[in-house]
């Protein structure tokens, strides 16, 4: 494998960057033109009470969640995408068979000494794992055959080789999960930020000589809908990153365990 090879990792920053935007133009416009629709409100305004039920009716009660609601929902919107885009990367990542049989296979290979039937294993499988251990076969071919270094040096070659196609595919399997953790932690500190707002109407309505029901009842509403969403959407987000943290550290351990296998046999091979 040329050390330059990698699988590929998804979004790139910019990328990223790019589709944050979007969603924040998306989460806008949803607010703007599907919960703020004239039919989800009495006689079409805004400012009246929302119909009777329904759909319109739900949409109607999130648009009265104010201007934070946009907010809330791009945050949603990211999280589904970038959960998309980690999911389709780490399922590239995984390769095409089953990670615990190749390695197994690998395994096996090592020990009839059929290196070459190993690495059209790799071929086979690819991905993040099987880079890293076609990386680790392809070195042990050339040194096992090279008679300049002695036995140590040779297994610090082997290991040097190991780690370093490690690298490589070790920041592409995490890559953008800051995305997903980052919107568990401010989708609940926006909605609360709703709350807060909603609450303020609402001890405003109260502070009144005669307490203004309609404006009681809204402030309340409005903090409820804006916790409803950031709780919803950091659950999701938390679901997601724990989820993918999991694939990965599962695809991180049967990387150890290739490599530590190819330097135990070559040692083993080379008493």
């Amino acid at each position: 494998m040329s050390k330059n090879q990698k699988t590929a990792g998804g979004f790139s920053s910019l990328m990223a960057s790019i589709a944050i935007v979007i969603s924040l133009v998306i989460g806008v416009l949803i607010y703007m033109f599907i919960f703020g629709d004239k039919a989800n409100f009495v006689d079409g305004l805004q400012e009246n009470e929302v119909v009777a039920d329904g759909v319109q009716h739900y949409f109607g009660l999130i648009h009265k969640g104010g201007f934070i609601v946009p907010m809330l929902v791009a945050i949603l919107i990211i999280v589904i995408v970038f959960s998309i885009e980690r999911f389709i990367t780490l399922s590239k990542a995984a390769g095409k068979g089953s990670v615990v049989n190749f390695v197994a296979k690998v395994k096996g290979l090592l020990e009839a000494k059929e290196i070459s039937t190993a690495i059209e294993e790799c071929d086979a499988q690819r991905g993040s794992l099987a880079n890293v251990v076609r990386a680790g076969l392809e070195k042990y071919e050339h040194i096992a055959a090279d008679t300049s270094m002695d036995k140590e040096q040779k297994v610090e070659s082997l290991k040097k080789e190991l780690e370093e196609a490690t690298s490589l595919e070790l920041p592409m399997l995490s890559k953008n999960l800051v995305v997903l953790s980052t919107c568990a932690s401010i989708a609940t500190l926006i909605g609360l930020i709703g709350t807060v707002l909603g609450m303020i109407k609402s001890f405003s309505a109260m502070s009144q000589g005669a307490p203004d029901t309609a404006q009681l009842s809204a402030g309340i509403s409005e903090a409820l809908i804006n916790t409803a969403l950031g709780i919803t959407g950091s659950t999701i987000a938390i679901i997601m990153y724990n989820f993918f943290s999991t694939k990965i550290d599962s695809m991180t351990y049967s990387i150890d365990e290739a490599s530590f296998t190819i330097v135990q046999d070559f040692t083993a091979s080379n008493k």
